[in-house]
């Protein structure tokens, strides 16, 4: 008996052991498209609602008992991939316009100009438009799944900056109007062209 226990002990560990090392693998090799599987089409998601050169979007999704906390959890996540794309363009419009034009103190303009750039975010993202709203309700659980994507235009973005720019000599005197809207709409054309 104490032989049998002892073989099947080393079995078991034998098979855990195979399994573990199994499951170690590769995921190419184990996750490979079937008949069975089905490609998810996300509402409102990036595929569609993507930013381009006119418009920054970005989209998000939220799970709650309540609809409306769905709502709230997908407007915030939306919100949130929203001012990260504006934030992730800015940031590179910023550091070529400073590297390209001969400014006396290029950090403290780079700074000052982050600073005011991150404020105008900030009072954008309060006039965001929602440009697609989707509500689903699981029949299994009855949890609320709702899809969202927010939009800012550009050229509302750009001219927000420009009037804080007018009010501010220092940045003013540093600031070549055309230069910084060739490259900004450099940088919207290629974030639209990301989805091509």
């Amino acid at each position: 008996m104490k032989n049998s226990l002892v073989r099947n002990l080393g079995l078991a560990f034998i098979a855990v052991s195979l399994v573990s090392f199994s499951s170690c693998k590769s995921h190419k090799d184990v996750i490979k498209p079937t008949d069975e599987m089905k490609e998810v089409v996300t509402p409102c998601g990036d595929e569609e609602f993507h930013s381009d050169a006119k418009f920054f979007r970005g989209s998000g999704i939220g799970n709650s008992q309540d609809q409306a906390t769905a709502k709230s959890k997908a407007n915030l996540d939306a919100a949130r991939n929203l001012a990260a794309s504006i934030n992730r363009t800015l940031k590179s419009v910023t550091d070529r316009y400073t590297n390209e034009r001969q400014i006396g103190e290029n950090s403290e303009f780079e700074q000052k100009f982050e600073d005011m750039t991150r404020d105008v975010v900030n009072q954008e993202m309060n006039n965001v438009s929602t440009v697609c709203a989707k509500t689903y309700q699981d029949p299994k659980d009855k949890k609320y799944k709702v899809y969202m994507a927010l939009e800012v235009a550009k050229d509302e973005l750009l001219n927000n900056i420009k009037d804080k720019i007018s009010k501010d000599q220092k940045l003013q005197l540093d600031y070549d109007k055309q230069k910084f809207e060739n490259i900004f709409n450099e940088e919207m054309e290629k974030l639209s062209n990301e989805r091509k």
